[in-house]
């Protein structure tokens, strides 16, 4: 038997489940989904959503990895290097994820088979767009019974879409307390008065809480019967909602317009950009975390060096506007995930282990971190030696930049509090570092007091 590590998030599904054996990710088919699968790829259905991009593809691989009973087929996916999570997605990205689910059940309805799972978990970024992961969530269609799927529907996408549509505020934090999609009692609590005025909020929220509370709601839902037509109108119209929400945000966030209203000159900008072409031509990285990447101004950059970015910020808006630059330039390389700094997802779901950390599942060859350090060292409180530290752990190349006290964002940041940083200056900033990273190269931002390091780890 080959030594494999199965995925700890992948123990649900008597269908198969996800394992690592000899550095590549596989997916064991269980003869209990034996019959299911041969009808996802006997009748086509496979096939059409490879082609349309809508579902990641595979080989099928006659070999026992795990040396089990119940073992019919193995799957080798494509890889998909880099894997996110709802709660570090922009508004549009759980749209468009949300979207690309009932695109996959439409088609599936056609070829007699529906989704018996409808959780953002199964959609990754890859390439630019989202895409299906999830082989085994296919099931044979039996139009006596409704979608069981609905409601999961409802509480991981369509109601984090409502609860931030109506309250114009960030809801990701949400989304990591309720793992499993947020539940129908509270979004019916949550939402504002002026929701009861959309259809679709009364039929998918409020009618559906009054369904789960009472008794004749749960003998419907166990005896009605679920025509395809009925379950395609369905579908329509919860298209209809998804798509149909507006396309831009009026509400502005902390750094939306960071760099139209920044006082610092476009000179600096092209500058610094000039120095950070030149590390990129210096470095062998093919991957970077980018972080703080505002909208994605040196993300660009580095995707131009044919990089593959995860660019990250805390600003919901930052990341959306990104996302959406990256959709409609069909940009590859670039992948837009909310992160904050100081407080990145951590290790969640069962035992901790279900839904890995952020650096757990992120980890690239260099990091960059442009004009963050200050935020972090003056506006989190998190000192110089815990931040060396921190870089240590997560680069092994370092692009960053240091920002001193008489710099004039430091001295706007220091105006409204105590300056408590005594060794918040570039002396003791090269000592803390040079105790995990040697210095490849330094130089000054010409017009200004701020300085960008290239480093490599010791």
């Amino acid at each position: 038997m080959t030594n494999y590590t199965r995925h700890p998030s992948s123990f649900k599904d008597p269908s198969g489940f996800v394992f690592e054996a000899e550095g590549k990710i596989y997916r064991q088919v269980n003869q209990y989904y034996a019959a299911q699968y041969r009808q996802l790829m006997d009748s086509g259905l496979y096939n059409q959503l490879v082609s349309r991009q809508q579902l990641i593809a595979h080989e099928e691989v006659a070999e026992n990895f795990t040396d089990t009973a119940d073992w019919y087929t193995t799957l080798l996916p494509e890889p998909v290097p880099f894997i996110s999570y709802p709660y570090e997605w922009c508004f549009e990205q759980l749209q468009d994820a949300a979207s690309l689910t009932l695109a996959v059940l439409k088609t599936a309805l056609q070829q007699g088979m529906i989704l018996k799972d409808a959780t953002p978990y199964n959609i990754q970024f890859h390439k630019g767009r989202p895409v299906f992961i999830d082989t085994l969530s296919f099931d044979s269609y039996d139009p006596k019974q409704p979608w069981i799927a609905y409601r999961q529907f409802c509480q991981c996408f369509l109601f984090p879409l409502y609860l931030e549509h109506y309250l114009k505020t960030d809801i990701q934090r949400i989304l990591s307390t309720y793992i499993d999609g947020i539940p129908v009692d509270i979004i019916a609590k949550l939402l504002p008065l002026k929701s009861r005025l959309s259809l679709g909020v009364w039929l998918h929220v409020y009618l559906q809480h009054t369904a789960s509370t009472s008794a004749s709601g749960k003998a419907n839902k166990q005896n009605g019967g679920f025509s395809k037509k009925k379950l395609l109108d369905v579908i329509s119209h919860l298209t209809n909602i998804i798509d149909n929400f507006p396309a831009n945000k009026t509400y502005k966030t902390t750094w939306s317009n960071y760099y139209e209203d920044t006082i610092l000159s476009r000179e600096y900008l092209h500058e610094k950009e000039r120095i950070i072409q030149g590390f990129c031509q210096q470095t062998s990285a093919r991957s970077v975390l980018d972080l703080g990447a505002n909208d994605g101004y040196f993300s660009k950059i580095f995707a131009s060096h044919q990089m593959q970015v995860i660019a990250t910020d805390s600003d919901n808006r930052c990341i959306s506007k990104l996302y959406q630059e990256v959709k409609q330039e069909k940009i590859q390389n670039i992948l837009p995930l909310i992160l904050d700094v100081a407080n990145p997802s951590p290790a969640i779901g069962f035992n901790n282990q279900e839904r890995g950390s952020f650096h757990q599942r992120i980890q690239t060859d260099l990091v960059a971190a442009l004009a963050l350090v200050h935020h972090l060292v003056i506006g989190k409180n998190i000192s110089l030696p815990v931040l060396a530290a921190y870089f240590n752990g997560i680069a092994p190349e370092l692009m960053i930049e240091f920002v001193p006290k008489e710099d004039e964002k430091v001295q706007q940041m220091l105006a409204s509090r105590p300056d408590t940083f005594p060794d918040y200056d570039q002396t003791h900033f090269e000592h803390y570092f040079s105790k995990y990273f040697d210095i490849a190269d330094k130089q000054i931002v010409v017009g200004t007091s701020r300085t960008l390091y290239r480093m490599k780890r010791k």
